[in-house]
């Protein structure tokens, strides 16, 4: 027997907490399996616990994965951030397929970041495809854990996509039988969306469907509402969207004397960001403790992305934005061929949350779709309402867990345990 070992990339702060996740389902994932014995001569006291190492950031390096550097720290937007860093990715390209030729891992798992990800599957692909023989044994089993956006532009990346991939792990309920329509070759498992397990114990959200029983939240809320701010998690959305809320915020404290606000960031970087962009002297600044701020707030303007789903687990009522670059805005209006781009209104297929990008992203127009959420209770309660069969559609708690059962299935073969379904399966674009 010989320990397993993992090469992980992921590239953008969301990636790194799902890979870090993912380290620890697979470490109990692997100590539960049943042992397969090999041909390899080890010591007798050699350790078997499960390597891992690869690029990722702080969460990753917690979680106890050896990093060649923080690939978070590069994370940019859009095809005209690419170019301006491509060297740079380059460079980085180069000393993780180094790494991975020089350490030859049972199993590589790329984390989100599907444009980098996809080209180093590739890679990794045609390497091995090339060397086969007597000589050559490595096959590395490659992943992918949340799937690129290709059923909302560029659908022929599926196909290629098919040939990179040996197993692909999916966090969105209509996305297994959007592939197997298309590419049935490609094995796909869905395994629920992670923020289920990361807020099933927070006062606050809602108790949404079977697999997540518990009694009606009582939170304690002040008679002052509170408007909660979410401007993104990467520099480049930070400088575009935050000087639209404060406007917005200025507009709506303009019509509310008492109301309260406040600005959740995930990192101090942007913290940092953010208070050198200017904030008002009255508008409290967290890094973290978004969970505990959702269960409070009254409404939200956030940037689009996996925090509107967030938003949606708690029942606020959220005003969507997105500003991008003209170069980045004109490619993407010829490509994206989904009618929403915040995800619960994508799974709902209606918008739920009033959505305003580029041009349209005023404080005007903010400022004015957030106070009608908050001077119409019946409309909130049913807004409600829907996040919460949004939200029974991602499937139950344990998506890390499954996600680690296909992994190893797909290493060590039919004597692995099969990942349990999760319970709601919904259809979308």
């Amino acid at each position: 027997m010989k320990p397993k070992s993992f090469m992980l990339i992921a590239g953008e702060a969301s990636g790194d907490m799902l890979a870090a996740e993912l380290v620890q389902a697979l470490r109990l994932e692997l100590l539960e399996a049943e042992a397969i014995l090999t041909t390899d001569f080890q010591p007798l006291h050699g350790s078997l616990e499960p390597r891992f190492f690869g690029a990722g950031g702080p969460r990753l390096a917690a979680a106890g994965v050896e990093l060649a550097f923080d690939m978070t720290a590069h994370s940019v937007i859009g095809v005209s951030g690419v170019l301006k860093n491509y060297f740079n990715f380059r460079r980085l390209f180069v000393r993780l397929y180094n790494l991975a030729l020089d350490r030859q891992p049972d199993a590589i798992i790329c984390v989100d970041f599907s444009g980098f990800n996809s080209r180093f599957a590739h890679s990794i692909k045609q390497y091995v495809r090339r060397r086969s023989g007597w000589f050559h044994d490595w096959r590395p089993k490659v992943v992918q854990y949340v799937s690129p956006q290709v059923w909302a532009s560029r659908p022929g990346r599926a196909y290629r996509m098919a040939q990179d991939y040996d197993l692909l792990l999916s966090i969105l309920p209509f996305e297994k039988p959007w592939y197997a329509k298309r590419v049935p070759q490609l094995r796909v498992e869905f395994v629920g969306h992670p923020i289920v397990d990361r807020h099933a114990n927070a006062e606050g959200g809602i108790p949404n469907a079977q697999w997540l029983p518990r009694p009606s939240p009582v939170v304690q809320r002040s008679s002052s509402p509170m408007v909660l701010l979410l401007p993104g998690s990467r520099p480049e959305e930070l400088r575009r969207h935050l000087p639209v809320v404060i406007g917005a915020l200025g507009i709506m404290r303009a019509r509310i004397y008492n109301l309260r606000a406040r600005l959740v960031l995930p990192t101090p970087t942007l913290v940092g960001q953010a208070k050198a962009l200017g904030l008002p002297a009255n508008l409290e600044v967290r890094s973290g403790g978004l969970t505990e701020s959702l269960a409070e707030a009254d409404v939200a303007l956030a940037s689009t992305g996996t925090v509107t789903l967030e938003c949606a687990y708690f029942g606020v009522p959220t005003i969507a934005l997105y500003k991008a670059s003209w170069t980045n805005y004109q490619i993407a209006k010829r490509i994206v061929k989904v009618r929403y781009l915040a995800m619960p209104n994508l799974l709902a297929e209606e918008q739920i949350f009033p959505e305003f990008i580029q041009q349209a992203a005023t404080p005007q127009n903010i400022a004015g779709a957030a106070l009608e959420f908050l001077a119409d209770e019946g409309r909130r309660n049913r807004i409600k309402s829907k996040l919460a069969q949004v939200i029974g559609s991602l499937g139950g708690p344990g998506a890390s867990r499954r996600a680690a059962t296909a992994i190893v299935h797909l290493l060590i073969g039919p004597g692995a345990a099969q990942p349990a379904a999760p319970p709601a399966i919904a259809q979308g674009p």
